[in-house]
């Protein structure tokens, strides 16, 4: 370019400007390259064609992931944006403002490339959405051009309600895409004679579901509970029933998929499934995951209950088998998942269980590695034994199938990964081995037998050592309680400190004194 004169005066100006200029741009050509690139492949081939219509064929599951990720980065964006503007960082604002809208035209394209019966409302959003992002960055392209603080505060309160206008058209839309992909796949599992295209549904409603509750609760609404129990009323569909149930299991984590369940009977279904000798150990432990997961302890909706209480007798029964022939440890931690949830409602199950020679078989299970083979499988045996343990009857199947020595092993219980799960379900395992004891020990011959086997020493190296317990409270007031408890059977088991720090005090005086024994390395 020929060189310009200019007074210094505009030079300055000019200058100024400029620079200005080229900072914002850069911004705005990465984003627009970015949305151009990702919305046409490139190909190096001569057949580019053939490469076209390949690279569209992604599976439907693959294509809502896509549109999952962006739709998270877009409402972080959003999030950030409204940060920022908090902060009255203006240049933030506006190239973070530009990024997002090129992300929403690019999610748009790309949605659009892979639906082909878009509603007519939803290309409304669309239309509105794209309209109100680029009054969105108009807004902050002025804010930048000016430094005005009298017309950038009244300009903030117009971006406010922008930036909330564009979070709500954005919501409705990604809603109103996700019912229309989840009735897609219900469309298909429900019209469809196809093995090949149903699986090929359940398989993506089942993706979809591992993207959280919301989407449990619009698969929910959209019938797919009812559809999928349909799939395991139908013999010809066996081979998919494992899948079928892992995907019911997920739905049945909200409300919504609880009472379709109720609406279908799907407690009988799930009944006669699990009674069923002809179908496979996989469709039978699957089975028991959608009973562990309706009736987990944790659910604050329990109208499904009463139904199940109909059906308990058999399904325990079936799920106790189940424990007993179980081929994996995986198989034998979901039918035990399932027997540990149902003994927390109803105290029935626990003389079912006791009838059952449930006992016997748990305890003969937790000295099988192939079958009990993480501190989550011991976890959902001594809950079992916890509830059990209420009953008078227990003690004597405790004793007789070795029981106290398998409480006080599980006193023991160590992550060997230090994975922060795995240490949540040592600290269970603990405290409510410590709980199990504390209970059977109001029966002498138990307590005689707990204090053979050293539980005392145990429990008050619990007590005073955080580490062996992991700093756990909970763990340490069951120690306290079973320690209590085996002092008043067997006072001799103790030492005099012992005696006068863990036992004799109220329990919550013995619970501070060592919660504050923290060791030093001073």
């Amino acid at each position: 370019l020929p060189s310009l004169s200019f007074p210094s005066s505009m030079h300055l100006i000019q200058v100024d400007s400029v620079q200005r200029w080229m900072e914002d741009l850069k911004l705005m050509t990465d984003c627009e390259c970015m949305c151009i690139l990702q919305s046409k492949p490139i190909s190096i081939e001569k057949d580019e064609e053939n490469e076209l219509i390949l690279s569209s064929q992604h599976s439907t599951c693959d294509n809502l992931q896509l549109l999952l990720k962006r739709a998270w980065i877009i409402s972080t964006e959003l999030t950030r944006i409204a940060q920022k503007l908090g902060k009255n960082r203006w240049q933030r604002v506006h190239s973070m403002t530009v990024r997002v809208n090129c992300h929403v035209r690019s999610m748009i394209n790309e949605y659009n490339t892979f639906t082909r019966n878009s509603s007519e409302e939803m290309h409304q959003f669309e239309k509105i959405l794209l309209a109100k992002c680029s009054e969105f960055t108009a807004f902050t392209e002025r804010c930048i051009q000016t430094e005005d603080e009298q017309i950038l505060k009244s300009m903030k309160s117009c971006i406010n309600e922008t930036l909330t206008t564009v979070a709500q058209y954005f919501g409705q839309l990604i809603e109103l895409v996700l019912t229309h992909e989840a009735q897609n796949l219900l469309r298909q599992i429900e019209l469809s004679g196809s093995m090949y295209v149903t699986e090929s549904a359940i398989s993506s409603l089942f993706s979809l579901t591992q993207e959280g509750a919301h989407l449990c609760r619009i698969i929910a609404k959209e019938g797919g509970v009812v559809a999928l129990f349909k799939i395991c009323r139908q013999d010809c569909f066996r081979c998919l029933y494992p899948q079928t149930l892992r995907t019911l299991a997920s739905i049945c984590c909200v409300e919504e998929g609880m009472h379709q369940l109720e609406k279908v009977d799907g407690i009988l279904c799930l009944a006669d499934i699990l009674t069923d000798n002809s179908h496979s150990e996989a469709t039978h432990a699957e089975a028991a995951a959608v009973i562990a997961q309706i009736t987990s302890p944790h659910l604050t909706f329990t109208q499904h209950l009463s139904s199940f209480l109909e059906n308990m007798e058999e399904i325990v029964t079936a799920l106790v088998k189940l424990c007993q022939e179980a081929s994996s440890g995986e198989v034998f931690l979901l039918a035990s998942a399932a027997l540990a949830n149902i003994t927390f409602f109803d105290t029935m199950a626990c003389e079912i269980l006791l009838q059952l020679n449930a006992m016997q078989i748990l305890l003969a299970a937790c000295s099988d590695k192939h079958k009990v083979d993480t501190p989550y499988s011991r976890d959902q045996v001594v809950t079992i034994l916890a509830n059990m343990s209420v009953l008078d009857q227990c003690a004597s199947e405790i004793i007789q199938g070795n029981g106290i020595q398998l409480l006080m092993e599980m006193l023991f219980e160590r992550s060997s990964s230090g994975n922060s799960a795995e240490v949540a379900a040592c600290e269970r395992v603990q405290q409510k081995s410590a709980v199990t004891l504390a209970r059977l020990s109001r029966d002498p011959e138990v307590a005689d037998a707990a204090v053979k086997l050293s539980c005392i020493p145990r429990l008050i190296k619990l007590c005073r050592s955080p580490t062996e317990r992991n700093n756990s409270d909970s763990v340490l007031v069951a120690c306290l309680a079973a320690l209590r408890r085996l002092a008043v059977m067997s006072p001799e088991g103790l030492e005099d400190s012992d005696f006068q720090q863990l036992v004799k005090p109220r329990l919550v005086d013995s619970f501070l004194l060592c919660t504050n024994m923290e060791e030093s390395f001073v």
